[in-house]
């Protein structure tokens, strides 16, 4: 059981707990764990790549155009064999870029039909367990490859996602963390509310909309390709710098469908935002006034873990709602996690079902304002991103109504 200690800030928040890593990063080969740097902390940190499922056409024409999510085409991951290679400066290696790798088709469903050997028994094949097998037989398992990258002038970085193409989310993370620094790794539900973004283009087509807890931006960068303006908030000036980073990693995603990136500060148990120019991250009176004047989209993804943090973002979520002078929607992606615990001695998701009550405290709260509408999304749109879209995966839209 996490146990969370008194804090006047999200980022003085201590929790009891050994050290987590996200599934994306599970199956990573020890020996593909090669960093880009440390961070200002002391963490490794290093750099994926993740690979958008879809055509360059596609992306100009729904995209830059401004079409809506039907005009977007999948396309089959490539192989292992086909990721990119080279030799980055001073390395004297050989970079293994990668993308994720699925074996299964776009909406996450495997379709495999059983082999049989002469005899009419059920025939196994093995998978390897390396990309790096010479002789491999079947596909390959499913694994994240950190790239093995020089250590890199910010002039470099901008260099190079000028020239990466349109298809590629370069995102740099740390592998394992303590789980007050989770907002350091990938998630499989950042993944998911950004396949939902791609999705629903025409919900956040030319909007303003703003992320609570966007941890490495992964999520923000999807929303700045069709978006007008998204204000990318944490707390935590390592985590808000390396947010900064994969924000110009990718400028080019952004660049492509006009819209810009605000790496903010926005701290879930404080009730105003930081205004002191003194502090990074902190926010100019005309970013408030342009916040609240036109933000209509709301979106979290993998906040929900501790139950006072919990709390703290529906407070946000509500207190936003009735400063926003437009009505507005709320996306939030969880993971229903179970765990064994003592308490009980049984398997419990008690985050998630925390998470749940906080849902319908939000739907019966009445203010004589606002009233809130709470509804799960189907988890039945296309898979843009590769990843294991399990089915304790979960996406809920709010939608905050002025009361008539």
């Amino acid at each position: 059981m996490v146990q969370l200690a008194p804090a006047a800030s999200m980022d003085e928040v201590t929790f009891r707990s050994d050290t987590v890593l996200s599934d994306v990063h599970l199956y990573t080969p020890n020996h593909r764990h090669l960093m880009v740097r440390l961070n200002s902390v002391g963490q490794p940190v290093f750099l994926s790549q993740f690979k958008l499922l879809w055509s360059q056409d596609s992306w100009t024409d729904s995209g830059a155009k401004g079409g809506n999510h039907r005009d977007i085409h999948t396309k089959e991951p490539p192989s292992a064999e086909t990721s990119s290679t080279g030799s980055p400066p001073g390395s004297g290696r050989g970079n293994e870029g990668f993308s994720l790798q699925d074996g299964a088709d776009t909406t996450g469903q495997e379709v495999a039909e059983a082999q049989l050997d002469e005899d009419g028994d059920l025939d196994v094949v093995r998978r390897p367990r390396a990309a790096s097998d010479s002789s491999p037989v079947g596909p390959l398992r499913d694994k994240v490859h950190p790239m093995i990258l020089a250590q890199e002038e910010d002039d470099v970085v901008e260099e190079e996602a000028q020239g990466s193409p349109h298809n590629i989310i370069r995102i740099e993370h740390t592998m394992a963390t303590p789980l007050e620094d989770v907002g350091k790794q990938v998630w499989r539900g950042a993944l998911l509310l950004a396949d939902y973004i791609l999705f629903r283009r025409d919900l956040f087509q030319g909007c303003t909309a703003l992320e609570l807890g966007a941890g490495t931006g992964l999520a923000s960068i999807i929303a700045a390709t069709v978006a007008r303006t998204v204000y990318c908030t944490d707390v935590g000036a390592d985590l808000l710098a390396m947010c900064q980073r994969n924000i110009a990693l990718n400028s080019h995603l952004a660049a492509t469908g006009g819209g810009v990136v605000k790496v903010k500060e926005l701290d879930w148990l404080k009730d105003d935002l930081c205004t002191d120019p003194e502090v990074p991250f902190s926010w100019s009176q005309e970013e408030i006034s342009d916040l609240y004047d036109h933000t209509t989209i709301l979106f979290a993804a993998e906040v929900f873990y501790d139950d006072d943090l919990t709390d703290a973002v529906f407070k946000t979520l509500s207190r936003l709602a009735h400063k926003l002078k437009n009505a507005c929607t709320a996306i939030l992606s969880v993971e229903k996690r179970l765990n064994f615990t003592l308490r009980h001695l049984d398997v419990t998701c008690e985050a998630y079902d925390h998470f749940r009550s906080c849902l319908r405290a939000l739907e019966h709260l009445r203010d004589g304002n606002l009233r809130f509408v709470v509804e799960p999304v189907e988890a039945s749109f296309p898979q843009l991103l590769v990843y294991e879209r399990i089915r304790q995966l979960e996406l809920w839209k709010i939608v905050a109504e002025p009361v008539t």
